[in-house]
């Protein structure tokens, strides 16, 4: 039966190896349940929390549909989507087009897997979010830049969210002109 392969992480702050483990994983998978890998598809560094930008996943869509394979092998289902309503749509879609998803993680996932990984996944990122913004509140309370880079200031080297100024930056800052742009109804603002 041919299968194919689907591997995804999330951050910019995790590395690419992590593709290249999550591929020997699921291909070791199929070797073992006689699974012919016929494509791998891989988004780096995008969220779960939806499919809309994950190009790789919308090729790998767009060829189930096409009958180009039997299976889809990933990692886990939270590598598929992390949102509840995708992960069902996925399965839905999927087994409709006769594609089943399994996992290294669940072997092959039914619509309990698909339920209640879904709904683990969604507090996830629900969690997640929480927490992110506590320790963005935690930088801001510290006196810190809790942003990107902002044009006129570098980063200060061993000090997380510090700043410091960049004088030829600063430069052009300061020797552009003062004049704000006119707003969308036209009107500039005052001086």
């Amino acid at each position: 039966m041919k299968a194919a392969i689907y591997a995804r992480f999330s951050s910019d702050k995790q590395t690419d190896r992590s593709i290249e483990d999550q591929v020997a994983l699921c291909r070791t998978i199929c070797e073992r349940e006689g699974l012919i890998v016929t494509a791998v598809y891989d988004d780096r560094a995008i969220s779960g929390a939806s499919t809309l930008n994950r190009l790789g996943w919308q090729r790998l869509m767009r060829d189930a549909k096409a009958g180009k394979f039997k299976v889809v092998v990933a990692e886990a289902l939270d590598r598929i989507s992390r949102d509840q309503e995708d992960l069902a749509g996925i399965h839905k879609r999927l087994q409709f087009a006769g594609v089943e998803i399994r996992t290294a993680q669940d072997g092959i996932a039914g619509d309990i897997h698909i339920g209640v990984k879904g709904l683990l996944g969604s507090l996830y990122l629900k969690d997640l979010a929480q927490k992110t913004r506590r320790g963005q509140a935690g930088v801001i309370r510290d006196g810190r830049h809790n942003g990107g880079r902002s044009y006129g200031y570098r980063a200060i080297p061993g000090k997380p969210g510090e700043l410091e100024i960049d004088e030829a930056e600063a430069a052009t800052v300061k020797s552009s002109p003062t004049t704000l742009a006119p707003d969308r109804h036209g009107t500039s603002p005052p001086p």
